[in-house]
């Protein structure tokens, strides 16, 4: 396994494959999970689901970045990505929200701004962008 620290543009903390963590994490680096993380993510950085990592919970971030399998609702500030090789079943809500092919999603997509869906009236969320996608089983 390389050291994560080995370049400078990539220093995060890492929660490793044996790894797991029940509760409420909150950090303000960014951070790879590799692991099995239940519960609650708040992060003012960028946060990694690497392709080992799963995760059972609502995820709030700067940047959200998925390769792996996450149950919950994810909310960045900036941006979601969700790669081919990911497994997503939750809601997304991001200014800017990419979905690689071959990725596998459930819920639906709100870029319509920083309030969440729960708190948007009736008029605001007919100006919201809204796209619901169904992954495939494989």
């Amino acid at each position: 396994m390389s050291n994560p620290y080995n370049s400078a543009t990539e220093r995060a903390s890492v929660l490793g494959p044996s790894l797991y963590f029940k509760g409420d994490l909150t950090a303000d680096e960014d951070l790879l999970i590799q692991g099995r993380v239940e519960g609650s993510i708040t992060h003012t950085q960028r946060l990694t689901v690497g392709a080992q990592g799963t995760v059972k919970a609502n995820i709030r971030a700067q940047l959200i970045i998925v390769e792996g399998t996450v149950d919950g609702d994810l909310q960045a500030e900036k941006s979601v990505v969700v790669k081919e090789t990911a497994k997503v079943s939750g809601n997304i809500f991001a200014p800017s929200v990419s979905i690689s092919e071959g990725a596998n999603f459930s819920g639906n997509i709100d870029m319509g701004g920083k309030k969440s869906a729960q708190a948007q009236s009736k008029n605001e969320s007919t100006l919201a962008r809204t796209v619901t996608a169904a992954g495939s089983a494989t």
